[in-house]
Formats: C-alpha cells, sequence, structure tokens
C-alpha cells in the first residue's frame, strides 16, 4: 500500500480511516523483518556490474554495515520514519481500542528496522508506549495495570524491538524506570493468573533491559530485591510443592512442563542470570545465603524435569546451568541432600539424582560439538567446582568418568567414552574450552600428576602441567582424602609397557643407532645440533627447558635459575 496515501489518512485524524488504513499496511507487512533487504540487493548488483565493467582487480563487496549512512537517506526509510512520527503522534488521542491495537501492530512492524527507529526513541515517545503496555511508573503513583488486551501485548513487543535495537531507548527506558514497572507487575502475575504472551513479553523486555543496562541490572538485584522476586515468580509458575525447608517434591513420572510455562520459566532464569552475574565475587550473609539455596532447591528440580520436546529440554536445562554457575558454592549443598527415594541415584548413602543429571547433560553437549565455550565451559565448571568443595560428588563423578582403567591399547582420546571426549579436548583449539576439560579431569584425580598422566598421557596433560607448574611431577595443594587408586589386573599387566606419552601400550619399535659406529652416531647428533642452533639463532624456534619448580621457560634462563639453585644449596650446606 501507498505510504504516501496513509500518511494523508492519517492527518485527517478519521479513526476509520486510519484504521482501515493501517490494517491493510499491517496485513501486506505482517512477514516483513528487513526492509532494506531489497535495497541492499540492488546495492550489491549495482557494484557487481560496475566491477565487470571496471574489471577492478580490489575491488571487495561492501559489507551491509558500509551501507548504514545510505539507509538514512534512503526514500523508503525516511517514509517509514514519518510514518512512525504520524502514528506515535495519533496514539496520544483518545482513540478506540480496535485503532489502538491498529497503531501499535504497526508500531511493532516499524520497530524491526533498526534504521527506522528514531520516531520511537524519544522521551515522550517511550512514555507513550509503556503506558500502553501498562508499565509506565512513577514515585507518585502505582504502576498502571491494565488488563491483557492485544494493544498491551502489540506495546510490548514494540518496546522489546526499539529497546534491543536502540542505545538511545535504553537509556531513556532507564530514565522512566520501566524496570519499576515491569517489577511491581510481575508481583502481580506471582499472585494472579494471567494473559501468556502478556507475561511472557514483560518478562522478556525485564530480560533485555538488564543485558544490554549494568545499572538496571545493579538497581533490579538491590533496590528492587529481585534475586527474591524472581524466584517466587519461579515458584509460581511451577507451582511447586515443598516435601522439606530445601526439598522440591520432584514426580519424574508427571507430565513434561508444557510449552508457555517453559517459556516463562526460561526468561526468569536468564534475567536471574544476569543479576547474579558477579555473585560469586562477595560474600554473601545468612539471609542471602538462605534465599540462594532455595533458588538452589528449584533448580534441583528444574534438572529433574522435562519440557516439551527434546531440543526445549537442552534449552531449558541449558540455562538452569548456567544461574547454578553463578550461586555461591556453598549453598549447592541442596543439590544432595534430598532423602534416597525408590528410584534415586545412590551413592556413599546420598542422592545423586541431580548429578546425574548433570553428567548427562555434559555428555549430550559434548556429543553436539558446536559452539563448545558458550555450551560446555559452565556446566563443566559447574561440575569442576563442586567436586572440588563435596568429596561425594567427586567420588561419584569419577566411578563415571574415570573408572578403573582396562583399556590400554588404545590412545586415552580414542573411543565414545566421556572420558574419552574429554581428554580429546584437551588440545582443543579454544583456550577456555581446553582448560576446563583439563581440569575437571585433574580434580577429579586429585590433583594427582601421576593419576593424571596414568588417565590422559603426558602428552594430553602437558598443557595443564606447564600452566601450573607441575611439569616435574607433584601434586597441588587440594584438600582431598588419602584413598588409594586402585589398579585393575588389565593395567597392572601392561604397566611396564604403557608409553606415558601417548598413555598407551605400543609395540618396541627398533633402535635406528643399533647398526651405527661410533663415527656415525657422533655425526647425527652434530647434525641435529646444528639444526637446532640454526633455528634458534633465525628465532624460528626458542629451545625451552623445566626450572626447578617445574615451569617451562627458556633453556638459557632455565638453565640460569637451576645454577643459582644449586649454587645457593651449596652455600646453605653444613660441609667444610
Amino acid at each position: 500500500m501507498d505510504l504516501g496515501l496513509i500518511l494523508d489518512q492519517l492527518e485527517s485524524g478519521e479513526q476509520e480511516l486510519v484504521q482501515k488504513a493501517l490494517l491493510e499496511y499491517n496485513k501486506e507487512n505482517s512477514q516483513c523483518f528487513f526492509f532494506n533487504g531489497e535495497h541492499r540487493e540492488q546495492r550489491k548488483r549495482r557494484e557487481l556490474e560496475e566491477f565487470k565493467r571496471n574489471k577492478f582487480r580490489d575491488w571487495v563487496l561492501k559489507s551491509d554495515s558500509d551501507s548504514d549512512s545510505e539507509h538514512l537517506d534512503n526514500p523508503d526509510v525516511k517514509l517509514r520514519q514519518k510514518l512512525g512520527e504520524v502514528v506515535i503522534k495519533f496514539l496520544g488521542r483518545d482513540l478506540q481500542p480496535s485503532c489502538q491495537a491498529a497503531c501499535l501492530e504497526t508500531i511493532r512492524i516499524l520497530s524491526r528496522d533498526k534504521h527506522g527507529l528514531t520516531p520511537f526513541t524519544s522521551r515522550a515517545s517511550m512514555y507513550t508506549l509503556a503506558r500502553y503496555a501498562g508499565v509506565d511508573y512513577s514515585e507518585e503513583c502505582e504502576v498502571s495495570l491494565m488488563p491483557d488486551s492485544e494493544s498491551v501485548v502489540e506495546a510490548l513487543k514494540g518496546l522489546c524491538n526499539i529497546v534491543y535495537n536502540s542505545p538511545e531507548a535504553q537509556q531513556v527506558a532507564t530514565e522512566l524506570r520501566l524496570v519499576n514497572g515491569l517489577s511491581r507487575r510481575l508481583k502481580l502475575y506471582n499472585e494472579t493468573k494471567s494473559c501468556h504472551e502478556s507475561k511472557f513479553f514483560d518478562l522478556r523486555l525485564l530480560f533485555l533491559l538488564t543485558a544490554l543496562r549494568v545499572d538496571v541490572r545493579r538497581q533490579l538485584a538491590q533496590e528492587l530485591r529481585g534475586v527474591s522476586l524472581l524466584t517466587d515468580a519461579l515458584e509460581s509458575t511451577l507451582a511447586l510443592k515443598w516435601a522439606d525447608v530445601y526439598e522440591v517434591v520432584t514426580d519424574r513420572c508427571t507430565p513434561a512442563l508444557a510449552k508457555e510455562e517453559t517459556e516463562w520459566v526460561m526468561e526468569i532464569l536468564k534475567t536471574l542470570f544476569n543479576i547474579t552475574f558477579d555473585l560469586n565475587r562477595r560474600e554473601v550473609d545468612e539471609e542471602e545465603a538462605a534465599l540462594f539455596r532455595h533458588l538452589a532447591a528449584i533448580l534441583r528440580h528444574c534438572l529433574l524435569i522435562k519440557s516439551d520436546g527434546e531440543d526445549r529440554t537442552e534449552e531449558f536445562h541449558g540455562h538452569t546451568v548456567n544461574l547454578l554457575v553463578n550461586l555461591p558454592l556453598m549453598c549447592l549443598d541442596v543439590l544432595l541432600t534430598p532423602r534416597v527415594e525408590h528410584g534415586s541415584v545412590e551413592y556413599m548413602g546420598m542422592n545423586m539424582d541431580t548429578v546425574e543429571a548433570l553428567l548427562h547433560f555434559l555428555d549430550r553437549r559434548l556429543d553436539r560439538g558446536h559452539k563448545l565455550r558458550e555450551t560446555l565451559t559452565p556446566v563443566l565448571n559447574l561440575l569442576t567446582e563442586s567436586s572440588r568443595v563435596h568429596r561425594e560428588t567427586r567420588k561419584f563423578l569419577r566411578t563415571k568418568v574415570l573408572p578403573p582403567l582396562r583399556d590400554v591399547r588404545n590412545r586415552p582420546e580414542v573411543g565414545n567414552t566421556i572420558r574419552n571426549k574429554l581428554v580429546r579436548l584437551m588440545t582443543h583449539v579454544d583456550t577456555d574450552v581446553k582448560h576446563c576439560a583439563a581440569d575437571f579431569l585433574f580434580v577429579l584425580c586429585k590433583e594427582n600428576v601421576s593419576r593424571f598422566v596414568k588417565y590422559t598421557g603426558y602428552g594430553n596433560a602437558a598443557g595443564l602441567l606447564a600452566a601450573r607448574g607441575l611439569l616435574t611431577g607433584g601434586r597441588e595443594q587440594g584438600h582431598y582424602s588419602e584413598d588409594e587408586d586402585t589398579d585393575t589386573e588389565e593395567y597392572r599387566e601392561a604397566k611396564a609397557d604403557i608409553n606415558p606419552v601417548t598413555g598407551r601400550v605400543e609395540e618396541k619399535q627398533p633402535n635406528p643407532m643399533d647398526d651405527m659406529t661410533e663415527e656415525q652416531k657422533e655425526y647425527e647428533a652434530m647434525k641435529l645440533v646444528n639444526m637446532f642452533d640454526k633455528l634458534s639463532r633465525e628465532q624460528i624456534i626458542q629451545p625451552m627447558g623445566v626450572t626447578a619448580d617445574g615451569r617451562l621457560a627458556p633453556l638459557d634462563e632455565a638453565a640460569q635459575k637451576m645454577l643459582q639453585q644449586q649454587e645457593s644449596s651449596d652455600l646453605d650446606s653444613d660441609s667444610d
């Protein structure tokens, strides 16, 4: 539909004509998400034709970001901006509900284009949309709580688009204290039932504000007691029943969590993650510890239930794990406290259902193999730190991940067990992934170097050992019990033939120097020395050595330190 004609009808001010025109426009553009897509394609075609004509050898196709200024000068963008200005102004009149909904739907469609947001980012425009969404706030009055309606939902969707795409809108939303309005409405949701879309987009807007603005995140966490508020919302949404102070009644035979409830819960979990992100950097008092234990008990329930479909369950559990990582380690003891019941996983008299669920979750993530930093590091960090703090968790995980070694014929990284998959990650190109996988296995080995090398091979273990100064052996100063590592019969029989670098039994190869004369051996040795010397002088390689404290250092530096320590030892001796 011609935008000029719509603008003329809006200027006329007749609600029926305006509503009819906007409804037609909305219908035509309901699935339009990239208004300037056609313009971009036309520009690329023109540039490609220019290249073919002129044969520029160094011609490079411009990226979409290069054309931002072109978008602002585009006549279509200017027309849409004008339409947005008129529609937001028209909303200030006394309109019929159906006309309000049509105007707000138009704004929601226009707000998909980040280049056309200018009419909606002013304080007046944001306030108008917040008022229609029912989340406007002032110190003098309570938040206006409008009943669930199409207008409320459309206004919320528009606000989500605008806040997501515009830093200016994020600043205005902060100044208007929309987080206060959203918090007050969330309290209402905890007490009453409401429309799914209205609650969902309230929660989505709250998530966006806390994700994009540090000051809003801090305000929600401290001033508005956001952890308590969102925990109540989580408990209300899941309709929980409590068996004990920190134990939720969880029946795995109950139906999967419905799609709508899952969407609400995931938005709550994401917002809780935002406002607890720096929690591990500070001390928590007794009141806070009780709150976080209460939340941890709810998260335990989340890990043990399913949603509608495998992918949705995976996403749901992923957000749960992310939040658990933020909680103080001292509060995670509630994951193990529930009573052992029929069907529970028991180990050392404790309920290991949660740890078993986390291990299955880790295994699924290992099999996916993409975006490993985002998908794997949270669960690996959670299992690692839990194993450091809780002896029962570590011992249970060790029985599952590092059972007594029987396979001594294959490299540790070959195979489909969790150990094999984690050892493969120890040489991954992503440093975070590599360190997380190695650290987890090292903790399961009670940070004992010889045991760690036994299960992973020295070649795979070298990176972590070098970083911790343990290449010469030894052990980290962790608080672990002194139980022994029991070797299997297969391992004891093959131990003498296992190559410590590869971690497997290898056939002995003939020594190539056996048939050489002494002169030939000397010649080959000098040839090797000269090659290393040349590579070192040309700075292609840097020879390294191991210092007395087990760390890698340039060979000259390592030798010098060893010499200094030897001299110091000689001076300190009691000999004449």
